[in-house]
């Protein structure tokens, strides 16, 4: 996918679009993350991880960048090159690159009811270090690595966001609190955990 689609950096006005960039110093924040082994193949991605919560950056994020709602600080990282889906939530989502990696995005508007064209994606080059506020409107998913020994993004979500929902939603595309998501209709890992099929 990342080798079909022309790539723009965060500084190109396209970007403003979707996300903006933070100036914000991650750089112990960052070396925390960077000491979690990279699998083998495939990514990860954790909620929430103790040691970046405890690094002195957190309470910026969540006090000045989050207006004081409380936040998890997760980790995403591993092999990819592939966009299987996208999601969103009613909130914005930090991220921050612990190596470079490239983002696939696309617009909540742009949907048509529960479906997406996939020839509708931006992609962008974010650079290790950087720091970018997605928006809630924007529909995103795993970065696609940048470079074979892989990626590395720091997620910053409000407290609770991808815990399993108390009870059943008549939203067929809510998948998790705060998740709302659609697959390819080969993303068969995917449709196996029950999200619906809608990115085409």
């Amino acid at each position: 996918m990342v080798d079909e689609v022309q790539i723009y950096h965060v500084t190109d006005p396209e970007f403003a679009l979707y996300c903006k960039c933070l100036d914000l110093d991650c750089d112990e924040l960052i070396a925390a993350a960077s000491a979690i082994a990279m699998p083998a193949e495939g990514s990860r991605y954790e909620t929430a991880i103790e040691s970046l919560e405890r690094s002195a950056v957190v309470e910026t994020l969540q006090n000045v960048v989050c207006g004081e709602m409380p936040i998890q600080v997760g980790y995403c990282w591993g092999h990819n090159n592939t966009l299987a889906a996208l999601e969103w939530h009613k909130s914005s989502e930090l991220n921050i690159a612990t190596t470079d990696f490239v983002l696939l995005l696309g617009k909540l508007e742009q949907m048509e009811g529960n479906r997406f064209d996939s020839r509708q994606i931006k992609a962008f080059r974010v650079r290790k270090g950087e720091a970018v506020e997605i928006y809630a409107t924007t529909l995103h998913f795993c970065p696609c690595s940048d470079d074979p020994a892989g990626f590395g993004c720091i997620v910053v979500l409000p407290k609770g966001t991808n815990l399993p929902l108390a009870a059943p939603s008549p939203d067929p595309l809510l998948f998790r609190k705060n998740k709302w998501i659609i697959c390819r209709d080969d993303s068969e890992g995917l449709r196996a955990r029950g999200v619906a099929t809608g990115l085409f």
